[in-house]
């Protein structure tokens, strides 16, 4: 799918393409591509000169790759693009830009939040971008922002689980539950980590290679101060995800002992009788209580004595609660 933008009065309007006549009459300020077929990367080629990446080239994580100035003067960048799936786990998707003859071209497989997020913001916000790398920003920007929410969603996610942990009675399907969510969002956390770090490295690249004037190096000062900001959060959710393991692990450790606690008081409490049971189980000649008339009873309650009389114990200095 091809998706080209241009610049009316102060607005980023899409045009509809259909064929590579509706492509070679417009002027476009952004040409977006989501998974693009065969044709349309033959129409970006030939009526702009510009030789999209293929998928594994714009998976390749080299950091000589990532950014890069080409032969003809276009400028190469491969950036990660958070996105989160409601019936799936989040994952990054890793999006090719290419600046040249004063466009930008982006190329990914899947269609992201974030783009449709700028687009739906440069149509009601006029005058907000004015030329391409202003759109590359404001997509760094936004990004900043998608991963800001996520953390917050991290956030709230945890305060259920520490509900959960911190209820009167753990259970052991409670405790599955607790690690699955505190691993989910883990995971999450360290995308967006990893996510905010390549968009640093990104707008570090822009900024050093001076290709931003006066307000767009301002706002890309901006971009780093959030992600900066950012990564302090990051680091209290690890903190937090590290509490909340320790604690599940700490209660499921308690639960396992009640139950070898209980064990144990039962141990203790028939091993008296079962000695006694022994004793009078000795089939000796020379048995003094052979004959008694009431031996049996009198063993039983011995038995059943001396296994209260533990069990008693324990209740009463508090071992069993």
């Amino acid at each position: 799918m091809i998706n080209v933008f241009v610049l009316q009065n102060g607005r980023l309007n899409q045009v509809p393409i259909e064929s590579r006549a509706d492509l070679e009459n417009v002027a476009p300020v952004w040409v977006d591509l989501t998974d693009p077929t065969d044709d349309e990367r033959a129409w970006v080629k030939t009526i702009y000169g510009v030789i999209l990446p293929g998928e594994d080239e714009v998976k390749d994580i080299e950091a000589s790759a990532r950014y890069y100035e080409a032969e003809n003067g276009d400028l190469h960048l491969r950036t990660d693009f958070l996105l989160e799936e409601d019936d799936g786990p989040s994952r990054v998707v890793t999006v090719a830009f290419i600046l040249a003859r004063k466009m930008l071209f982006s190329v990914h497989t899947d269609d992201l939040p974030v783009f449709r997020l700028v687009r739906m913001r440069a149509r009601s916000r006029p005058g907000s971008i004015a030329d391409y790398m202003d759109v590359l920003l404001d997509l760094y920007a936004t990004d900043a922002e998608y991963s800001a929410d996520a953390l917050e969603g991290i956030y709230q996610h945890l305060e259920e689980v520490s509900g959960l942990v911190l209820q009167k009675e753990f259970t052991d399907k409670d405790a599955a539950d607790a690690l699955n969510a505190i691993a989910r969002e883990e995971d999450l956390n360290g995308r967006i980590r990893r996510n905010m770090m390549d968009t640093r490295r990104a707008v570090s690249f822009l900024m050093r290679g001076r290709l931003l004037n006066a307000e767009q190096f301002e706002e890309a000062r901006q971009i780093l101060r959030d992600i900066e900001s950012l990564d302090g959060h990051t680091s209290f959710l690890f903190d937090k995800i590290n509490f909340l393991m320790d604690a599940t692990v700490g209660f499921i450790n308690i639960n396992q002992n009640k139950i070898i606690k209980i064990f144990s008081v039962a141990s203790v409490a028939f091993l008296p009788p079962t000695l006694i049971a022994s004793i009078y189980g000795m089939n000796f000649k020379s048995f003094p209580e052979l004959e008694w008339q009431y031996g049996y009873p009198l063993a039983l309650t011995l038995m059943v004595a001396s296994m209260i009389s533990p069990v008693w114990v324990f209740l009463r200095r508090g071992w069993l609660k």
